[in-house]
């Protein structure tokens, strides 16, 4: 039976792709090095949906581990979620970025050559607007304007995938530009668990919800927007995972060499509101103070979703506070996030 691969399957985003894909009828397999997730989600996945998928612990980087992959499997098509994805820590780690997110597409592009496999839907990020103030995005806007080094790994790989797609014609390939996602499994199965301290504003304000953190630092209350703090388009991580199931279905039915879409809710949310969203699920204040700016932010993100819902017919449903409800229902459910690898 043809098969999706899911690299980086076992993550937040990914884990929810794999549940949509599933639900959709498609047979999934799923590859992650597990740096950023745990095994557990594979009980998880199991419990959510009835089915064991079949998992490969494996580096994208590395190709002879991955040819595995595709030796043992039919593979039909493949998202590609693999890759280091914190803002601020690519600031402050740049070359680990660059080796790893870019290597990693570059073996995942080979192999899909060698085995004949001409279908890719690639998570890529609205980063690649970079400081624009041209707002909502489209998928028109200019691009290559990126403050951080994970927003310029997406960029440049847009451009890889853009190259591959005219030298190698039969390659099918969808680049998805998303926003902040969050929010978690109706189930409180499956969520974002960050290992350490979240970089993400939702799993901070969660755990500061809990108790867990003492406070959360808001960084930045003097921006050029209505409240003060960074206007971010958030959109509920089922959303988007329905999101790359449609974005599958076009690449399958369609001869764009390249199609590019924006997945987000076409509205802007603030940090304050959006704590004020979660004190609303959670029932009490959440502790937070102000501080300066963090290299690499923009003031203000979000999409203009017209495309995406005229072609894709994608459109996110999740309001907000379902988003901050089911955050809170997966943070009260796994206090101490999924078990650690033994």
């Amino acid at each position: 039976m043809a098969s999706v691969l899911v690299t980086g399957g076992m993550g937040f985003i990914g884990s929810h792709t794999v549940i949509s894909l599933y639900e959709n009828g498609f047979d999934v397999v799923i590859a992650d090095n597990l740096i950023n997730s745990k095994t557990e989600v594979l009980n998880r996945l199991e419990q959510i949906t009835g089915k064991r998928f079949k998992f490969y612990k494996v580096d994208c980087c590395d190709k002879e581990a991955l040819r595995k992959v595709f030796e043992e499997n039919e593979i039909d098509s493949v998202i590609h979620f693999a890759g280091l994805k914190a803002v601020g820590e690519s600031v402050r780690m740049p070359l680990e970025y660059y080796s790893n997110n870019i290597n990693s597409m570059l073996t995942v592009v080979e192999l899909m050559n060698e085995y004949k496999v001409r279908k890719l839907v690639f998570s890529s990020s609205a980063t690649v607007y970079g400081e624009s103030e041209d707002v909502p995005f489209t998928e028109e806007s200019p691009l290559g304007m990126c403050t951080n080094p994970y927003g310029w790994t997406k960029w440049m790989l847009e451009q890889v995938l853009r190259d591959c797609a005219k030298a190698y014609p039969d390659l099918k390939v969808c680049l998805l530009r998303y926003f902040n996602p969050v929010g978690a499994h109706e189930s409180g199965l499956i969520g974002e668990d960050p290992k350490g301290i979240p970089n993400n504003l939702f799993p901070y304000i969660s755990k500061v919800a809990a108790g867990t953190l003492e406070q959360l630092t808001v960084f930045g209350d003097d921006y050029d927007t209505p409240d003060g703090t960074c206007l971010r388009d958030y959109i509920h991580v089922c959303d988007l995972a329905d999101g790359h199931v449609k974005a599958l279905n076009f690449v399958a039915t369609h001869d764009d060499s390249v199609s590019v879409f924006n997945l987000g809710t076409g509205k802007g949310t603030s940090v304050k509101e959006a704590v004020a969203a979660f004190e609303k699920a959670c029932g009490h204040e959440i502790k937070h103070v102000f501080g300066a700016r963090r290299p690499g932010d923009i003031p203000v993100c979000y999409a203009s979703t017209d495309k995406a819902r005229k072609e894709l017919g994608f459109e996110a449903k999740r309001t907000i506070e379902e988003m901050c409800s089911s955050c809170w229902n997966w943070q009260t459910k796994n206090p101490d996030g999924l078990p650690s690898d033994s």
